[in-house]
């Protein structure tokens, strides 16, 4: 019996799409290996599949659509596939996608790991809405992948959930609460991740920076960045967004003086208006993030601070854009990701006075990222002639033609040279930046 089932399941083939965070990515890489051990080929999603499985992503109105967008594709690719859609949109809206002809089973970000099961078993149901209570979720899934099939630097979770409740996030409603995965597992995923090749490691988590608080006995991020430095497993050590409370003296001592933590952070601002954050519900003002971002900026040479800023939210009249933007000027940060103000079902932005019009919110929007290309070109500048290290990309940049690669404090590098290879970190010279990224040759 059983191998007439793999003998089956050997001749079928999944594609798997993927919105949204890194902690999205992460998950998919960890349903592409739970695919791969039932015996499915993984095929490319532009390629026609047995098996579809989209990976949603529900932050703004924009992916709403762009996950509708991947779901149809699908179905015009294979009508007979079987499409399984996962993530966050739907675990907010699960009827509403399987409101879509052609749609099979819908699952929650909790039954993530059940997809595999789902995909290979041909009595499962599959117009099944598998969607629970995330809320009540206590323990953080342990879905993941010690192989990544597109990236050079490796991913990974150690953290799920939020409890911040920001007054125009989802996410807490479609991630659940703060949920960490313990610092003995996480040096061991580490281990198996440096074993397979890769040289940078990326920690990444939802609410990352209040890890280990929900364990016994409560931990925190920087007592977990030690513990991974004095196994000296891996070459680099990479954070993901973190917010500006949890940035703490005792972490910005030790990335510091640190040779493995990266000089780079990326710290989530949303607005530079003290009446705007508070009507977004972030704990801290202005002055606060100003004083954090200088602070790094004058304790960590070199080091690239990025951050998130949102146009729009409701409220936002021309004088507070004014304050966002002047606070930006201002401030030595890398780069920026601005957006518009995406009202959120359920959220308390979505009801609140005074919706900026949307084309106010788009033309605030441009003005912010001529100020995030502005930045760029300024923090990239500061490098050409000076010798940095760069872990080279399995990308080839598409103006230059050169290998791409990412240096310790996250500038993008075009670097012309012989061998260049994948995966290697190499000693560069920027000579000139060419509107997009730092153009380089190799040390001699």
């Amino acid at each position: 019996m059983i191998p007439r089932i793999i003998k089956q399941i050997g001749d079928k083939t999944a594609a798997v799409a993927t919105l949204g965070c890194k902690v999205n990515q992460c998950e998919s890489e960890g349903i592409i290996k739970e695919l791969s051990a039932r015996g499915i080929n993984i095929v490319p999603f532009k390629q026609p599949a047995d098996i579809y499985v989209i990976n949603t992503c529900t932050v703004t109105k924009k992916t709403d659509y762009q996950s509708r967008q991947l779901i149809h594709r699908a179905i015009r690719r294979n009508p007979g596939a079987k499409v399984i859609v996962t993530g966050c949109y739907a675990q907010r809206a699960p009827e509403e996608i399987r409101s879509i002809a052609g749609v099979g089973a819908v699952l929650g970000n909790t039954e993530k790991e059940r997809i595999a099961d789902i995909a290979t078993n041909p009595r499962a149901d599959e117009r099944a809405i598998l969607v629970k209570n995330i809320r009540e979720e206590k323990t953080i899934s342990g879905l993941w992948s010690d192989t990544f099939s597109k990236n050079t630097r490796a991913f990974l979770k150690i953290q799920d959930g939020c409890d911040a409740f920001c007054s125009y996030c989802i996410i807490p409603y479609t991630r659940g609460t703060s949920r960490s995965l313990s610092d003995e597992t996480i040096l061991e995923r580490i281990e198996q991740l440096s074993a397979n090749g890769y040289r940078e490691i990326v920690l990444t988590g939802i609410h990352l920076g209040v890890w280990g608080h929900d364990l016994h006995p409560r931990n925190n991020l920087t007592a977990l960045l030690k513990k991974i430095e004095e196994k000296r497993a891996v070459e680099r050590i990479r954070l993901s967004s973190i917010e500006p409370c949890e940035i703490t003296t005792e972490m910005i001592s030790h990335i510091k003086e640190s040779d493995m933590i990266c000089r780079h952070l990326h710290i989530p601002l949303q607005n530079g208006s003290n009446k705007i954050l508070k009507r977004m519900r972030r704990p801290y003002e202005t002055a606060f993030f100003r004083d954090l971002v200088m602070t790094l900026h004058e304790s960590i040479p070199g080091i690239a601070i990025g951050t998130d800023v949102m146009a729009g939210f409701p409220g936002e009249m021309d004088s507070d854009f004014a304050e966002t933007a002047a606070l930006l000027e201002e401030m030595p940060i890398a780069y920026l990701h601005a957006f518009p103000f995406s009202p959120r079902p359920g959220t308390p932005a979505e009801t609140m006075d005074h919706q900026v019009p949307e084309n106010e919110k788009k033309l605030r929007v441009q003005s912010l990222r001529e100020i995030g290309k502005n930045k760029q070109h300024q923090f990239a500048e500061q490098f050409v002639g000076k010798r940095m290290d760069v872990l080279i990309e399995k990308r080839i940049d598409k103006t230059t033609g050169f290998p791409l690669g990412f240096s310790n404090n996250y500038i993008p590098i075009a670097v012309y040279g012989d061998d260049v290879k994948p995966n290697s970190i190499v000693c560069v010279i920027p000579e000139h930046f060419n509107g997009e990224r730092l153009v380089a040759k190799l040390c001699i």
